[in-house]
Formats: structure tokens, C-alpha cells, sequence
């Protein structure tokens, strides 16, 4: 089992992210994710930037594989032009870049002021993007007319030794099914030992991640406290992440959810024996790589913790 750390575009400036990047590599974290929004999930984050031009600084900074978690390359963006993107990063990286891709939320993608679809369209976009972004990565010339994208006469000419590998998040039966199918592996937030089950048998036993976040301050009440504050929008139930288009609006939605069912959820405070169980289910399930991520602005402290006690106590667990 591989540990990498996550880095949260949506709370730290690009500086910061970088800073995570370097220090998670020295404390032995084994890999990197980063998220690709438009906007963070409420205003109290407040950031938000454009996460290829972070990949390429980090790729000048540390030496660690780095996978998107997630890009959508469906409406803000098409798919050709997340191809390309993903060539040069992977290239930048030597290599060492995976492509990971979802539907995306309405919170990221409405910009541009497109309709939002539902659940099924918009999985049939993701398939049809991903054969784009196949095409693309072979360096011929592509001329595609599908349902939803057109291509027209491009070719990558910047493109890696091999095509970096595509993993699809999937955080429900179909999308699931979909990663299986399409994916060379699948990103998940949640130990769901189902989903989980149902991905291996029905990719053949391609690789999963998951990702999770934990709040790393100097007493439990205090990481509530920042959590509940930062993130207190990780609590809401259902399609309501996928669906809502503002960080007002999930700001809103969020007034529903306690600190208190906020601290039952996130491994808060400095108790390390904490931070180990909090990331016991993602192994216990038997994910392939499992990713963590801070929130709130000990993240020096959090990942020097982690390095020297959480991840050498999980690695011996899972020896």
C-alpha cells in the first residue's frame, strides 16, 4: 500500500501547495493528489488556483508522482485541451502523472454558463471524453464528431514516452461500473468496501486510491473547530455536491451540518493514535494508495506528524 498526501487547491495559495508538496515528500509521503476547482467550496477556503500551472511548479519541486483528483473534461474545459494539458505535465513529470478524471460539479463547471445535465449525460460526456483524450494522446491527427465533442484535424505534438494511465473517480453504483470499464484505475473519498468489490471484480483488479482529510491543530476542540469552519460543506448527504452551483449556496446547505457531526467524521487535534484509526478504514478495505490531506494552516505540523509516526504505524500494520 502506497501513502500520499493531498493537496486541497481549494484552501492554499499556490506557494503553499508547493511548500506541501516538498515537505510531504521529506516526511516520506509516497505520491501526491491534487484537486482541480474553479471555486473553492465556500468562502471561508478562499482559494482556488489553476491547478496545471501548479502541477508544472511541483513538478520542478519534488520528485513524487502526482495524480488529479479530479479533473473534469466535460464543460469548462474540453477534452482536447485537458489532453494536451496532461501530455506536458506528464512530461514535466518524467512520467510520473496520472490523469485523474470525473463528471465534475455544477460548482466548477456552470461558469460558462451551460445547462447543467443530469448524472446519466453527463457519464456519457465522460466516456466520450476519455476516447478523446486516447485519441489525442497517440500523436496522430484527430478528427472526431461524436454526441457531445468535435475535434477537428489536432494533434499533440509534446507528449510523454508512454500515455500517462486515465483513473475515474466514482462515488456511486454507475460511475463505479463506468471506472471498471474505461478507467486504468478509480479515485474514491470513501472506504466503501462495496464499491470497492464491486470496481476490482469488475475492472479485473485494476488499482483504486481514495483520499480523506484530517485536521492536524493543537488541541481535538480546535481542529473541530477549523474543520467545521473550512469544511463543514464534506458533511452534506447525497447529490448535493454534484448539483449545487455557488460556494454561497453550499455555505447555506452547510448551516445544517454540526460541529458535532463534523468531529464524529474528521480525525481532529494532535492526538496521533487518532490520525492512525482515522485513515484505518481506507486500509482495511484495501485500497491501493490511500491519500490524506490537511486542513486548516498546521500542515507543517500535520505532515512532519505523519512522516515521523501515522504512516510508519499503518505501514507496519499492513506488512
Amino acid at each position: 500500500m502506497r501513502f500520499g498526501y493531498f493537496l486541497s487547491s481549494e484552501e492554499y495559495t499556490p506557494q503553499q501547495l508547493v511548500e506541501q508538496a516538498k515537505l510531504a515528500e521529506k516526511a516520506g509521503f509516497e505520491a501526491l493528489w491534487i484537486s482541480d476547482h474553479f471555486h473553492p467550496w465556500n468562502d471561508a477556503q478562499g482559494q482556488s488556483p489553476f491547478v496545471w500551472s501548479v502541477i508544472g511548479a511541483i513538478a520542478e519541486a519534488t520528485d513524487l508522482p502526482v495524480t488529479t483528483a479530479v479533473t473534469c473534461p466535460t464543460y469548462r474545459i474540453h477534452p482536447a485541451i485537458i489532453a494536451q494539458a496532461a501530455a506536458t505535465s506528464a512530461v514535466l513529470l518524467e512520467g510520473r502523472f496520472t490523469l485523474g478524471l470525473g463528471s465534475g460539479e455544477a460548482l466548477n463547471e456552470h461558469i460558462l454558463g451551460q445547462a447543467w445535465p443530469t448524472a446519466h449525460t453527463r457519464l456519457d460526456m465522460l466516456e466520450e471524453a476519455v476516447d478523446v483524450i486516447r485519441q489525442l494522446f497517440t500523436g496522430e491527427v484527430v478528427r472526431h464528431e461524436g454526441r457531445h465533442y468535435t475535434v477537428d484535424t489536432a494533434r499533440i505534438y509534446t507528449l510523454p514516452d508512454e500515455p500517462p494511465p486515465i483513473y475515474i473517480s466514482g462515488f456511486g453504483p454507475h460511475a463505479t461500473d463506468l471506472a471498471a470499464r474505461i478507467g486504468d484505475g478509480y479515485i474514491t473519498t470513501s472506504p466503501d468496501q462495496e464499491l470497492l468489490t464491486r470496481f476490482g471484480e469488475g475492472s479485473g483488479g485494476k488499482p483504486a486510491q481514495m483520499g480523506t482529510k484530517a485536521c492536524w491543530a493543537p488541541t481535538r476542540d480546535e481542529g473541530v473547530e477549523i474543520a467545521h469552519r473550512l469544511w463543514s460543506t464534506s458533511g452534506l448527504p447525497g447529490e448535493l455536491a454534484q448539483v449545487l452551483p455557488s460556494p454561497q449556496h453550499f455555505e447555506q446547505a452547510a448551516e445544517l451540518v454540526t460541529p458535532e457531526q463534523t468531529g464524529e467524521k474528521v480525525a481532529c487535534g494532535s492526538d496521533v493514535e487518532v490520525h492512525i484509526e482515522g485513515l484505518r478504514p481506507a486500509v482495511e478495505a484495501g485500497f491501493d494508495e490511500v491519500y490524506v490531506a490537511n486542513m486548516g494552516p498546521h500542515y507543517a505540523d500535520m505532515i512532519a506528524a505523519y512522516g515521523a509516526e501515522v504512516l510508519p504505524a499503518l505501514r507496519e500494520s499492513t506488512a
